[in-house]
C-alpha cells in the first residue's frame, strides 16, 4: 500500500457511522464538522497525490487528483455540509449516515483513478441512495426504493460487465477517456447513462426521490446523476452519441415537469433536464464544452438543492406537495419564497446567478463548433426550463390562488442552509471568476457581454410573457401521468405471461413424460413384466428399496422445480 494523503472518501464513511452513536450534544457537531473537515482535505490535496492498494494483480487507485477531480469532490463536500445543515434536527439518524455514505461515495468516484474502485464506490453509492429513500417508510416508498435499486443494480451489472470486457481485452484498469467502439466501453457507457438518467430510463429518478423525506429529497439530487456526468467528462469525453441522448433529456424533463402536479417531482423532472445540458456538453468534446459541462455540474448542484430545500420547507410545514394544494405562502414563509425565487432564477440562467455563468458557456460551445441545430435545441430548452422551474414552481406555490394556509418559515437551521445556497447562487453569478478558476481547462469566455445579456433577457422575457398569457388556460387539476417507461413495463409484464404459459406448458409436458419414463424404469429395474401381470424375477430387497429412494429423489427434484 502507498499513501500520499488521506482519502477524503474514508474519513467520511468512517464519520457517518459515527453519527447513529454520538449523544445529543455532539450530533450536530459531527453533522457539521464532519464534511468541512472533508472539504479541507479535499481543497488541499496537492494535483498528483495518489492512495494505492494492491489487490492479487492488480493497484486500485483511491486518490487521483487532478482540477476535473477536486471541482466534483470539492461540490460534493459542500453539498454534504449544506445538506446536512439542513437536515440537522432530522430525527432519522440512518438517513443522515446513509446520505454522508452517498456524499463519500460521489467523492471516491470523483477520486477513483482505476476502474475496479469506481465500481466499489458506485456500487455503494446506489445502495446507499436506496437506504435514504427507505427512511421515509411507508409501503409506496418502499416500492419506489425498490424499484430504484432494481435499476440501478441493473446499471451495475452491465458496468461490470463492461470492465470485465475491457479489463482482459486491454489487460489495464485505468480510468482514462475511452471510445464506446468495443463491447466493453459500451457496455460502462451504457452503465454511466442509466445512471445519469438517460431515455428511455428516466423514470426512476422522479418516482423515487420525491418519495423521500424533505431532507432526504435535497441529498438525493446532489450525487447519483452528477458522479455520472464526471464519468462522462473523464471517461467519454467528445462522444458523440451523447448530444443525440442530450436532447432527448432535455425536452422530456421540459414536457413531463409542465404537466405534473406534484411539486418535487415537477423539480426532479427538472433533474433530468438539466443534466441533459452537461451531457450536450460532454458530447460536444471541446475544451470549453467541457468546461461549461463541469462548471453547470457545479451550479446545479447548488441551485438545484436551494429548490429542493425550498419545496421541502413547504411539505415540512403544511403536509402539502401538490400545487393544487398550495398558493399564498408568500404571506407567511417570505424567506423560503425569496430562496426559491433565487433558485429559480439561477436555473433560468437570468443574469447575475450562477446558471447564467454557467449553462452559457455549453451554446457558446455548439456556437464555437457551428452546430446550428443543438444551439437552436439549447436555446429552445433554456426558455422551457424557465417556464417549468423559473416560474411554474414558485408561482403555484407560494403566488397565484390563496390556499389560507398560514404556515411560518422553517426552523433556523433549514432558513440558514437556504441562506447559504442563495449566496453562492448570486455570488458565482457576479463572480464567477473563481469557480472557472477550478474548472479542468482554461478559462477564455466572458459572459456578460451585451448581446448575451440582451439575448437572455429577451429570451425570459417572451417566455414569461407567454406564461403569463396562456395561465387562464392553465386548469391546476390532480393528474397522472404516463411516463415513457409505461410502454417498457406494460410489454415487458405482457411478456413475462406470454413467456410463463409457454414455458408451464412445456414445463407439465417434461414433467408428465419424466414421470412415465420413470415409472417404466422403475417397473424394469425391480422386475415386472407390464405385459405379464406377474414377477418374472425375484429381485433383492436392497436393490429395489434403492431403485425406490432414487425415484422418490428424482420425484421430488421435478416437483420442486
Amino acid at each position: 500500500m502507498t499513501i500520499d494523503a488521506v482519502p477524503p472518501a474514508l474519513v467520511l464513511v468512517l464519520g457517518a457511522f459515527f453519527i447513529p452513536l454520538a449523544g445529543k450534544a455532539l450530533r450536530p457537531l459531527v453533522i457539521l464538522l464532519l464534511p468541512l473537515v472533508v472539504l479541507v482535505l479535499v481543497w488541499r490535496l496537492p494535483e498528483g497525490s495518489h492512495a494505492l492498494l494492491r489487490l492479487f494483480d492488480y493497484e486500485l487507485v483511491f486518490l487521483r487528483v487532478d482540477a476535473l477531480s477536486r471541482l466534483f469532490a470539492i461540490i460534493f463536500a459542500l453539498m454534504a455540509f449544506a445538506g446536512g445543515l439542513f437536515a440537522l434536527r432530522q430525527e432519522s439518524d440512518f438517513e443522515l449516515a446513509a446520505a454522508y455514505v452517498c456524499a463519500a461515495s460521489a467523492i471516491g468516484i470523483t477520486l477513483a483513478g482505476d476502474l475496479i474502485t469506481l465500481f466499489i464506490f458506485w456500487e455503494t453509492l446506489a445502495l446507499s441512495a436506496t437506504v435514504v429513500v427507505l427512511s421515509m417508510g411507508g409501503e409506496r416508498v418502499r416500492r419506489a426504493a425498490m424499484r430504484y435499486l432494481v435499476v440501478h443494480l441493473f446499471g451495475g451489472s452491465l458496468l461490470m460487465a463492461g470492465i470485465f470486457i475491457h479489463v482482459s481485452a486491454t489487460g489495464s484498469t485505468a480510468f482514462l477517456a475511452m471510445r464506446p467502439d468495443t463491447l466493453g466501453t459500451a457496455l460502462i457507457l451504457a452503465a454511466v447513462l442509466v445512471n445519469a438518467a438517460a431515455v428511455p430510463l428516466s423514470a426512476w429518478l422522479p418516482d423515487a426521490y420525491p418519495e423521500a423525506s424533505y431532507t432526504g429529497t435535497v441529498f438525493l439530487s446532489a450525487f447519483t446523476t452528477k458522479t455520472a456526468v464526471y464519468v462522462l467528462l473523464r471517461g467519454f469525453p467528445g462522444t458523440e452519441i451523447l448530444v443525440v441522448f442530450g436532447v432527448l433529456m432535455m425536452f422530456y424533463g421540459i414536457i413531463y415537469a409542465l404537466l405534473e402536479n406534484d411539486m418535487r417531482r415537477i423539480l426532479a423532472y427538472s433533474i433530468v433536464n438539466q443534466v441533459g445540458f452537461m451531457v450536450i456538453g460532454v458530447g460536444i468534446g471541446s475544451e470549453m464544452a467541457l468546461n461549461g459541462a463541469a462548471a453547470h455540474a457545479f451550479t446545479h448542484i447548488i441551485y438545484k438543492a436551494l429548490l429542493l430545500m425550498s419545496a421541502g420547507s413547504v411539505l415540512h410545514m403544511t403536509g402539502k406537495r401538490k400545487c393544487t394544494d398550495l398558493g399564498g405562502l408568500f404571506q407567511s414563509m417570505p424567506l423560503t419564497t425569496l430562496c426559491a425565487i433565487v433558485g429559480a432564477l439561477s436555473i433560468s440562467s437570468f443574469p447575475l446567478t450562477s446558471g447564467f455563468i454557467s449553462k452559457s458557456m455549453i451554446s457558446q460551445a455548439a456556437a464555437d463548433e457551428t452546430l446550428l441545430i443543438p444551439w437552436f435545441l439549447l436555446t429552445a430548452a433554456s426558455a422551457g426550463v424557465f417556464l417549468h422551474a423559473g416560474i411554474k414552481f414558485p408561482w403555484f406555490v407560494f403566488f397565484q390562488k390563496d390556499s389560507g394556509m398560514r404556515p411560518a418559515d422553517p426552523p433556523w437551521n433549514m432558513r440558514l442552509a437556504m441562506l447559504l445556497f442563495a449566496a453562492l447562487c448570486i455570488g458565482l453569478g457576479i463572480w464567477p471568476e473563481y469557480l472557472y478558476a477550478l474548472l479542468p481547462f482554461p478559462v477564455d469566455y466572458t459572459p456578460y457581454t451585451v448581446p448575451h445579456v440582451v439575448n437572455m433577457l429577451q429570451l425570459l422575457l417572451f417566455s414569461g410573457l407567454a406564461f403569463f398569457l396562456l395561465l387562464p388556460m392553465m386548469k391546476r387539476t390532480l393528474t397522472i401521468t404516463l411516463d415513457v417507461d409505461w410502454f417498457y413495463r406494460r410489454l415487458g409484464r405482457g411478456l413475462v405471461g406470454w413467456l410463463g404459459l409457454r414455458i408451464g406448458r412445456i414445463d407439465r409436458w417434461v414433467r408428465d413424460f419424466g414421470l412415465w419414463l420413470l415409472g417404466r424404469l422403475l417397473a424394469q429395474a425391480a422386475g415386472f413384466h407390464g405385459a405379464q401381470g406377474h414377477f418374472a424375477r425375484s429381485a433383492s430387497s436392497s436393490r429395489a428399496a434403492a431403485v425406490v429412494v432414487m425415484a422418490l429423489g428424482v420425484m421430488l427434484v421435478i416437483y420442486y422445480f
